[in-house]
């Protein structure tokens, strides 16, 4: 190939990648464009809907299903497994009873803060209990004073 037509297709190639870069950063604009529209129309959907209605439905399925996986972990651990499960679960209600203070926070008295109160209260049942049988089992391997 010559030297000119080499540089003309060069410049052909620059011009058509000139080109492609336009029309690549055009959509760009109407992808971002389109993300805050979409962003705009899913804040004034939660709005009109008050925020309650598909949060309460995710928030429900949530909570049943916890219930079926926290049964069937816990009624297929070993009994030799049955101290460490406790610790975790003693840790995970301490974080439970974190969440549940937040619930129970505000000065308004409606739904979230009686669920907040009963989180707490039962959160505290299960951390204490769970340090009382944790306690009876670390002394069963106490040696008995004679």
């Amino acid at each position: 190939m010559e030297p000119e037509a080499i540089a003309e297709e060069a410049s052909s190639l620059l011009e058509e990648a000139q080109g492609l870069a336009t029309r690549a950063a055009e959509l760009a604009e109407q992808a971002r464009a389109a993300a805050e529209q979409a962003v705009t129309d899913a804040a004034t959907h939660a709005v009109e809907a008050g925020g309650h209605g598909d949060f309460f439905l995710t928030g429900l399925t949530i909570f049943v299903l916890a219930v079926f996986v926290g049964y069937y972990v816990v009624w297929s651990v070993t009994p030799a497994l049955h101290s460490p499960l406790m610790s975790v679960t003693n840790a995970v209600s301490s974080v439970i009873i974190v969440g549940a203070l937040i619930a129970a926070g505000p000065a308004e008295f409606n739904f979230s803060q009686i669920m907040g109160f009963l989180g707490v209260l039962l959160a505290s049942v299960n951390i204490f209990g769970g340090f009382i049988v944790t306690q009876r089992m670390l002394s069963m391997y106490k040696k008995k004073k004679k």
